[in-house]
C-alpha cells in the first residue's frame, strides 16, 4: 500500500470514528469495517430494528470531504457532524422515533 493509499484510509477512519462515536451515544450499534479491499465503512444498526441498518463511507470529491450512503448519495459534510447525525437517525429510524 503506497503512503498516499495509506493516508486516505486513516483520514476516512478517522472521519467514520467520529461519526461512530455520535450515533453509539445515541444509542445505536456500529461498527467499523476495513476490508483488505475497497475503503472503510461503517455499518450502523438500529438496535431496536436490526433490518435499519447503514453502510456509510467518508470519501473526498472536489469540494471537500463528505459522508456517504452505501447507495452513492451524499449524506452531508464531514464538518457538519449534527446535521449527518441527524439524517442517519430518520433514515434507521422507526415509525415515530428521532422525529
Amino acid at each position: 500500500m503506497s503512503n498516499e493509499t495509506a493516508a486516505l484510509a486513516r483520514t476516512r477512519i478517522q472521519y467514520l470514528e467520529r461519526l461512530g462515536d455520535e450515533l453509539r451515544g445515541r444509542g445505536f450499534a456500529v461498527r467499523l469495517t476495513v476490508p483488505r479491499v475497497g475503503p472503510p465503512s461503517l455499518h450502523v444498526v438500529n438496535p431496536q430494528v436490526s433490518v435499519l441498518a447503514e453502510h456509510i463511507l467518508a470519501e473526498s470529491s472536489d469540494d471537500g470531504w463528505w459522508y456517504w450512503w452505501s447507495w452513492a448519495e451524499r449524506i452531508a459534510r464531514v464538518d457538519d457532524l449534527d446535521d449527518t447525525v441527524e439524517r442517519v437517525l430518520r433514515v434507521l429510524a422507526t415509525t415515530g422515533e428521532h422525529d
